[in-house]
């Protein structure tokens, strides 16, 4: 039973790190924290931009709960877990599909289609006010259709 509940642990986080995004990207990133996430609707001549600090912040939080739970396997490190899965999924997706830091990815799968297009939809507006579609996985449709 303790495995099923580690999984649904993981699995909600994963979820739960993608409104929880969602709501730091729209609310923070485009609010007081635009001074660093502007770096990523701008071009860039580096492959790093300031607003890489964030997946920083986010694996040393996900490492720190693994670490201090690590001899008993509970609740923090399966959160941690979640968070660092999630990282990797925002990486693959994000970084590495969407906005082609490597080329070496491509698909013509529906959904990842869609999620690309919405990701556009998003850097149209380079700026910090009036932005669209600030998640990464969950794709609206009438994002899509505007």
């Amino acid at each position: 039973m303790s495995v099923l509940i580690n999984i649904l642990t993981v699995l909600f986080t994963i979820i739960s790190m993608e409104c929880i995004s969602w709501f730091i990207h729209k609310y923070l990133f485009h609010g007081p924290l635009w001074f660093m996430h502007r770096s990523h609707h701008e071009k860039s001549k580096s492959f790093f931009e300031w607003n890489d600090l964030f997946a920083v912040l986010f694996a040393a939080t996900s490492l720190y709960l693994m670490y201090v739970d690590q001899d008993n396997l509970g609740c923090r490190f399966f959160v941690g877990l979640g968070i660092t899965l999630y990282g990797l999924i925002y990486f693959v997706v994000h970084d590495w599909f969407v906005h082609r830091r490597f080329k070496t990815f491509k698909s013509n799968n529906a959904y990842l289609q869609a999620v690309r297009k919405a990701h556009k939809i998003h850097h149209k507006n380079r700026g910090k006010e009036k932005g669209k579609a600030f998640g990464l996985l969950f794709v609206r449709k009438a994002v899509l259709k505007s």
